[in-house]
């Protein structure tokens, strides 16, 4: 076996073909460059260089080894940008968790940063609905989330991206988009409600109950996602609350209505492990916007 340095002592003196000067280039003397190029001829079992007094040749072997101890070398110093650009993360791989409506506002421009800042970074999406996330962080098929509380805060550690108000979906031709103000619970007394599964859609499910507590609505259906519930509202199967991002789905024969006590306001989390070592992720953590 020859070492990186026997393969640079090489190819400085093939390329100067002078000792003297591949020894300056190298910062070093000549009599151990001679050396490890006679310990690089004995180990590739081959004479590379013709010497004597005046001149130095290669050899035929010598012009063909040229060529692959450069595409070594090459390689070599490939191999170290790309490990050091990895542990900066400007490299590497980003599997990445969205929801539907986290693609509206906040996916977009962060893909488009990132195909800015970190080319490099090649980045894998995944959608799937907030508890899917979860299990995909935890069993270690996601990096990063974008979804919505609440999880295993022991396991995972989040940052607010987002917010935006709750407000109400009805049919175009509903009485309740032509109130001029901002609906009330009250408003939906006996009205059909399309809803939200209790476990897999549990964010919306709990604020869509919040706000309904004292309404007494009739639940018509329960759905996991928020363009499903869109649609059913357009087909004039009840009403429903979503949150304000979702007119980005562009769904026709819908009204979107202002909530008078809607309470917090929704939010979209980044989530990911708390022991995460991935130093791709830690660098677009940076990038992500950060609300209080």
């Amino acid at each position: 076996m020859f070492s990186l340095d026997q393969l640079s002592a090489f190819v400085a003196v093939a390329e100067e073909l002078h000792f003297g000067r591949a020894a300056e280039r190298l910062n070093m003397t000549q009599p151990p460059l001679s050396r490890q190029v006679q310990k690089l001829e004995r180990a590739v079992g081959a004479r590379l260089l013709d010497r004597d007094n005046r001149k130095v040749e290669l050899t035929e072997a010598g012009r063909a080894f040229l060529t692959e101890a450069r595409r070594l070398l090459a390689l070599v110093e490939t191999a170290g940008d790309l490990a050091r650009r990895v542990d900066q993360g400007a490299a590497g791989t980003l599997r990445l968790g969205f929801t539907a409506t986290s693609a509206i506002r906040t996916l977009g421009p962060l893909l488009q940063r990132l195909a800015v800042e970190l080319p490099d970074v090649d980045v894998i999406l995944h959608e799937r609905v907030t508890p899917a996330q979860i299990d995909g962080l935890l069993r270690g098929e996601l990096d990063l989330g974008l979804g919505r509380p609440p999880f295993d805060t022991a396991a995972l550690d989040s940052r607010v991206v987002y917010q935006e108000p709750l407000c109400a979906v009805v049919a175009g031709n509903h009485r309740l988009g032509t109130l001029d103000r901002p609906l009330r619970a009250a408003d939906f007394a006996d009205e059909p409600v399309i809803s939200y599964a209790p476990t897999q859609a549990r964010y919306f499910h709990e604020l869509t109950v919040r706000f309904l507590a004292d309404a007494h609505p009739r639940i018509e259906q329960r759905v996991q996602q928020i363009l499903t519930v869109i649609l059913l509202v357009a087909a004039g199967r009840g009403v429903a609350l979503v949150p304000a991002s979702a007119r980005g789905f562009g769904v026709d024969g819908v009204t979107y209505c202002e909530l008078d006590g809607a309470g917090e306001p929704v939010e979209l989390h980044a989530i990911w492990r708390r022991d995460s070592t991935s130093p791709v992720l830690q660098r677009v953590l940076t990038m992500l916007p950060e609300h209080h």
